[in-house]
């Protein structure tokens, strides 16, 4: 068996597990890179993997740094199935549609300018007819209940804890005349976070790819960050300005009204106005209120009593691009959700260059910031951004709430791996930066003698 990371390996974005056999091959994951734009000159079809030779294609979960190049094998020729939860299936749908448009717009955009410089057009990554195919190919599959993927392959899909519908997947492999357990952790959420269950724990396995994002540190107690969270939103109402939330349409979204609505409703909070400025993140709350068997038991709870029936009284949802705007004549306080979760597209780059020279304004960076990314730079500090073509003064309040991040920290994959610890598997950290996965590294290795193992982007590992 031969294992080869093509993302995701001493970075965060792209993820993606070729697995080959004598027998067989699939993927796990086939992400996008996501970041500034020499990052994103990477979301292509590594050579080595050829979509007609694949067996299948399994997914931990929605978001696009995992299903990103998905599209990719369906203008290549992949006949096969795509297996991932019934819920993740939903939810990629969404995303990749979204993924479609935008790559659509930025190349009618682009096209335009080279027409206007006598240079040839260049075509999307991807358009919605590869989406579409794509998606005709999913298969869902029930937790906890292996299913054969492949000739020699099976696979059962564990809860993860870290969006709906995410899972860690323990793949069985038969080679040899015995079975080889791989598991791929997946996205691992925190544990106790409104919403969602926590992260199963798994026990047997001969070679884990465990995730790393947060793995040299601890993100702030939940509790401390909800009050820093009332604390902001305080002052700017009473400041009169606006609050922006760079929003992941998928999870964040969904805790951040969550969130708000107990705030009001708790009178911790008079209410004010909040736009969900995302088509995507609207549809993706839909979603999430049609999957009620994956809530935890906090949430089954407000929802038997009606309380999470009952809207923010104060919401407003922002469909078309007419609505978006609309939103600029609209005076402070009011809070905005609006994607993309690293400022890297999508509506919230409206609003920060309406917003982010003026210093009643508030920015909320609530997740992880790729490398490049505009969400990244405006953290490290930089005073003027380039948005649309233009200059921007950066005179906004920015702060980051990393307690709502979606991933666990280290006590959190620590827990996780302690469960597999005991069986002694190889252990590979991928889905991290360096210090991330060297700091991850070191406290594993004290804590339980296992010395964990760095890939680089295509380099192979080999399984005897």
């Amino acid at each position: 068996m031969r294992i080869t990371p093509y993302g995701a390996a001493g970075e965060v974005t792209g993820s993606a597990y070729h697995v080959e056999t004598d027998r067989a091959q699939v993927l796990v994951d086939f992400g996008m890179f996501q970041g500034g734009r020499m990052t994103e000159k990477r979301n292509v079809l590594p050579r080595p993997i050829i979509p007609r030779n694949l067996d299948a294609v399994l997914l931990t979960h929605c978001h696009l740094d995992h299903v990103g190049r998905l599209p990719l094998l369906a203008r290549r020729g992949y006949p096969g199935p795509v297996y991932a939860t019934p819920a993740t299936i939903d939810l990629t749908g969404l995303i990749l549609r979204d993924a479609a448009k935008i790559q659509a717009q930025d190349t009618e955009r682009t096209n335009r300018k080279r027409q206007r410089q006598g240079r040839p057009p260049v075509e999307p990554m991807f358009t919605v007819g590869d989406v579409e195919a794509i998606l005709s190919q999913c298969q869902p599959v029930a937790y906890d209940e292996p299913v054969e993927v492949a000739p020699g392959m099976q696979a059962r899909f564990a809860e993860a804890g870290h969006i709906l519908g995410s899972t860690s997947i323990q793949l069985i492999v038969q080679e040899n005349g015995r079975d080889h357990i791989v598991v791929f952790s997946g996205d691992l959420g925190p544990t106790g976070v409104p919403i969602l269950r926590d992260f199963e724990c798994l026990r047997r396995a001969d070679m884990v790819f465990m995730e790393s994002t947060y793995g040299d540190r601890e993100h702030r107690p939940l509790d401390e960050t909800v009050a820093e969270f009332e604390e902001i939103v305080s002052r700017a109402v009473a400041e009169k300005g606006k609050i922006l939330v760079p929003t992941f349409a998928v999870g964040r979204a969904q805790l951040m009204l969550y969130l708000l609505a107990a705030m009001f409703r708790e009178k911790q909070l008079a209410p004010f106005p909040v736009y969900l400025d995302s088509p995507m993140a609207i549809e993706a709350t839909r979603i999430y209120q049609h999957h009620p068997e994956l809530y935890d038991e906090e949430a089954l709870a407000l929802r038997r009593v009606g309380a999470l029936r009952t809207n923010l009284s104060t919401l407003n949802l922002s469909i078309t691009a007419d609505d978006s705007r609309r939103i600029n004549d609209v005076p402070g306080p009011c809070l905005i959700l609006a994607g993309a979760g690293m400022c890297n597209a999508g509506r919230i780059l409206h609003h920060l260059r309406q917003n982010l020279w003026k210093p009643e304004t508030w920015v909320l960076i609530v997740g992880y910031q790729g490398e490049g990314s505009l969400g990244r730079r405006l953290l490290q500090g930089e005073e003027m951004v380039q948005i649309h073509g233009e200059k921007v003064a950066v005179k906004a309040n920015i702060r980051s709430l990393g307690g709502f991040s979606a991933h666990a920290a280290q006590k959190d994959l620590l827990a996780w791996f302690d469960c597999l610890a005991p069986a002694r598997p190889r252990l590979v950290l991928t889905h991290g930066e360096k210090r991330s996965r060297e700091g991850l590294r070191d406290v594993i290795r004290k804590r339980h003698g296992i010395e964990a193992e760095l890939p680089d982007y295509g380099e192979t590992l080999h399984f005897d």
